[in-house]
């Protein structure tokens, strides 16, 4: 029976809507912004909205799936939102309340696996088995996709990099560790470190440049960071030896990262000459959204 796909990228600053007919064709696509001062019952009522708007341009009586990837995941035994970028959804039923107010079942999963999925299915990592899929930007999450397949695991946190503590004297996280990957290579936590370390604030556009340019503060913080990523990537690779790595999220354009920053990873990895690519994704910010679509068919 011929299904369409509705996929929603639920993000921090943007949430996007994608429909896909039977072959993966993309029928429709909408991105609006999500409600930041607004809490849980607007973030519901958008997505909400989204989906139906979406399935009204589904033909006739055509069945269709809904996934949804979210910037948190869902608790197996309490149903709840938990480890949650966006806060308001901590704690919070959303998987539970959307299908009451949809009344069907979605599908709903992490946002990182919505990336890599993607990636792995027809982005950069095509081709490769075993994949390890990292979104770097605000925070810094990852996720496993092995053989076309989203690992979620029984805790639903399989792939939560970025919450490994690498440093306990380190900065506090939000999730109330200290010295998480986090706190060390997303945009956020190197800006933090910048204002800590000089006294004023820049961001993480600007220290790139000023690293480009020779700038002695930004060049020692952006060193630090290409520190950082290697000793965590290349400890993450001797763990999990995956096919490939795939970077994602607004990090993820900084060129050096596939030069000076895999240099520092073949520093910390446990093997004399690592064969892994860490690749650039090649799906963009699109990534997310289609791989919610393809959530959805899975549940």
């Amino acid at each position: 029976m011929t299904t369409y796909k509705i996929g929603i990228d639920l993000g921090g600053t943007k949430t996007e809507a994608l429909l896909l007919d039977s072959r993966d064709r993309q029928v429709h696509r909408k991105r609006v912004s999500t409600p930041r001062r607004d809490g849980y019952e607007a973030i519901l009522e958008l997505v909400s909205w989204l989906v139906r708007e979406t399935a009204s341009r589904v033909p006739g009586q055509t069945p269709y799936t809904v996934g949804i990837g979210i910037p948190g995941s869902i608790n197996t035994e309490t149903r709840l939102v938990q480890n949650a970028n966006t806060t308001c959804l901590i704690g919070r039923p959303l998987k539970t309340d959307l299908e009451k107010l949809l009344g069907r079942r979605v599908g709903m999963t992490n946002d990182a696996n919505c990336f890599t999925l993607a990636e792995s299915r027809c982005g950069a990592a095509q081709g490769y088995g075993f994949v390890f899929g990292i979104i770097m930007g605000t925070g810094c999450g990852g996720s496993l996709c092995i053989n076309g397949k989203v690992r979620t695991g029984g805790n639903a946190i399989a792939g939560e990099w970025g919450h490994v503590c690498v440093d306990p004297r380190g900065a506090r996280c939000y999730c109330g560790n200290r010295g998480c990957v986090e706190t060390k290579i997303s945009g956020s936590g190197v800006e933090a470190a910048f204002l800590e370390k000089y006294g004023r604030s820049l961001t993480m556009r600007k220290i790139v440049q000023g690293f480009r340019s020779r700038d002695k503060e930004c060049s020692d913080l952006f060193c630090q960071f290409l520190d950082d990523f290697g000793r965590c990537l290349g400890g993450l690779i001797s763990v999990l030896d995956p096919d490939a790595v795939v970077l994602g999220g607004g990090l993820s354009n900084i060129d050096e990262l596939y030069s000076l920053g895999v240099e520092r990873v073949r520093h910390y990895v446990f093997h004399q000459n690592i064969t892994t690519p860490v690749l650039k994704n090649s799906l963009g910010d699109s990534a997310g959204v289609f791989g919610a679509a393809w959530i959805g068919e899975e549940g």
